[in-house]
């Protein structure tokens, strides 16, 4: 059962991504998910030229190469997939973050057709002046320097012309090889394959939406108003929209610089603290976090003053989830294997009956770090090795918390980078205390009570009128009881075979009897049709009879599939 290619457009995107994947050696992914005909297809394409040789190189580099060569949709699927440590091992995890929108420059001309149309004028028209070499190029956008009217030197990211309707092809596409593999496959279900793919669709619509990116600046903004040492750059929001950003320009050193950040005599273990807290502080305490803190996404002022940008890729985590964050650290110290058994199983809305092992696995894991202090916790290698544990267990966790590991390792690789001794746990325990503290302080008791109160209130204020309600369906008859047995379908086919059979029984009995009555007849000539329907009713119960026996074997472990 092949998946449905739809339109001729994506049945040739489809030859094209399968001839890039069974170049890079995943002819077997794709016989696995039925798409013979399209193999085929991809299979003569692949013989009209030489092609390169990848089969010496690992898989995860293979992989990592085949999601740059399949184009923006697939980098950025690939970007998003680095976050799932409960999905890929370490190696794939670590292949993934490398991709990178490498992609050759765009013309000025052409990268401005669609802005230019949005605004009803040239780009020129609005600023002073703007460079027509780009700063950077991505396959989403490419940014450059300008300057507005009124004299401020900003920023100009562009969305490149078309790139929405690509995306869009190829999100129609991975949707349908998503419902088709989480169908056909049960292996394949259980990590959710559509869920994934509505998550990356989420993701990639918002970069897209360079609008959204400047709120999620503003936010961030906002959040540090009081802190003059983290900031954001200023959104100009007269000629930002959708297609187009125009930021403050950063005049800075960029963290990825290294050279650069040693000549200019920062602070490093002083930069490392003050960028892990901003981070903390944005998971913990504001709970919307920029999800990838990379050195790429920072840059460095004079006083040791941290610049964010880029906040394409952002998180956001509940109370309760951020609670639960805290409880399962908490858990892992005071030797609670079955609170956090229950905080992961929780995440990954699974039943514990079906994963009874994974709580002897955190025991496990448990008695490995106790007795270490909490400042002595490795917090972003404890998460990896818990979301291995999952992983191994089958269980995929919700898009906020991986995005929030994502932020762990990216936070701690910064760290280390800037400063060998960096200990990220020694950061983090502040925050930790400060939120359980909060957690049993009077005045969140108190809104908490007040709150339970409120419900309790609402409950009973509400019963009489529930019960009015009910009381008058009863009257008119609008009350049906349905009852949702689990697995009731299986057990009625049981019972209709049963029923089968017994009916089989009392027909062969039947036979027989009535079959021994004619041929009893002492003394007597019997008819030949008599005769004749005599025998055939004998063999048939010797028929019904030894298929009674056979159905009875296979059911009671002849055949043990019934």
């Amino acid at each position: 059962m092949p998946i449905p290619p739809g339109s001729p457009s994506e049945l040739r995107r489809l030859t094209e991504l399968s001839t890039i994947l069974i170049r890079y050696g995943f002819g077997d992914l794709l016989r696995y998910a039925g798409v013979d005909q399209i193999l085929e297809k991809a299979g003569e394409l692949l013989h009209r030229g030489k092609q390169e040789s990848v089969a010496d190189e690992p898989a995860p580099v293979r992989m990592r190469k085949a999601l740059e060569e399949m184009g923006p949709s697939f980098i950025k699927l690939g970007q998003i997939l680095s976050t799932r440590v409960d999905l890929f091992p370490q190696e794939y995890i670590r292949e993934l973050e490398k991709l990178r929108d490498h992609v050759p420059t765009l013309s000025f001309d052409k990268l401005v057709v669609e802005i230019e149309e949005e605004l009803g004028r040239p780009l020129k028209e609005v600023f002073e002046r703007i460079d027509i070499v780009p700063l950077a190029a991505g396959s989403i956008a490419q940014t450059h320097r300008a300057q507005l009217k009124t004299g401020e030197d900003v920023v100009v990211k562009i969305r490149r012309p078309g790139i929405r309707g690509v995306i869009e092809a190829d999100l129609r596409l991975l949707t349908r090889i998503a419902r088709f593999a989480s169908r056909r496959f049960e292996d394949v279900a259980r990590f959710h394959p559509e869920a994934i793919i509505k998550e990356f669709a989420n993701s990639i619509h918002s970069e897209l939406d360079f609008a959204i990116e400047g709120r999620n600046a503003e936010t961030i903004a906002t959040n540090f108003a009081d802190d003059p040492d983290i900031s954001s750059p200023k959104v100009f929001w007269e000629w930002t929209n959708e297609m187009m950003n125009v930021q403050a320009f950063i005049d800075g050193i960029a963290g990825s610089d290294r050279a650069a950040v040693e000549s200019a005599g920062f602070d490093k273990k002083e930069i490392a603290l003050r960028g892990a807290n901003a981070v903390l502080k944005m998971m913990f305490e504001d709970r919307f976090f920029h999800a990838d803190p990379h050195p790429g996404n920072v840059f460095y002022l004079p006083g040791n003053k941290i610049v964010f940008i880029d906040f394409g890729m952002v998180g956001q985590l509940s109370r309760q989830r951020r609670d639960e964050m805290v409880d399962l650290l908490h858990g892992m110290v005071e030797r609670r294997a079955d609170k956090v058994t229950e905080i992961l199983l929780t995440w990954a809305d699974a039943d514990a009956k079906q994963n009874l092992q994974l709580e002897s696995r955190i025991d496990a894991f448990i008695d490995r770090v106790h007795g270490v202090a909490l400042e002595r916790l490795d917090i972003a290698s404890l998460t990896r090795d818990l979301f291995s544990a999952m992983r191994d267990h089958d269980l995929a966790l919700p898009s906020d918390l991986t995005l929030m590991a994502k932020a762990f390792a990216s936070l701690d690789g910064m760290g280390r980078q800037l400063d060998p001794e960096f200990d990220m746990v020694e950061a983090a325990r502040p925050f930790l205390r400060r939120q359980m503290l909060r957690r049993y302080a009077p005045d969140r008791l108190a809104r908490k009570a007040r709150e339970g109160a409120a419900e309790g209130l609402d409950l009973v204020t509400g019963l009489p009128k529930d019960l009015k309600k009910l009381l008058q369906m009863a009257q008119r008859g609008q009350i049906r009881l349905g009852i949702d047995v689990v697995q009731m379908e299986h057990y009625l086919d049981r019972i209709d075979r049963s029923v089968t059979r017994l009916t089989m029984a009392i027909v062969t009995a039947a036979l027989i009897m009535g079959s021994s009555m004619v041929m009893s007849f002492s003394g007597a000539k019997l008819p030949i049709g008599l005769s004749v329907f005599a025998m055939m009713g004998f063999m048939a119960s010797i028929l019904g009879g030894l298929w009674l026996i056979y159905t009875t074997w296979r059911s009671r472990g002849g055949g043990g599939r019934r």
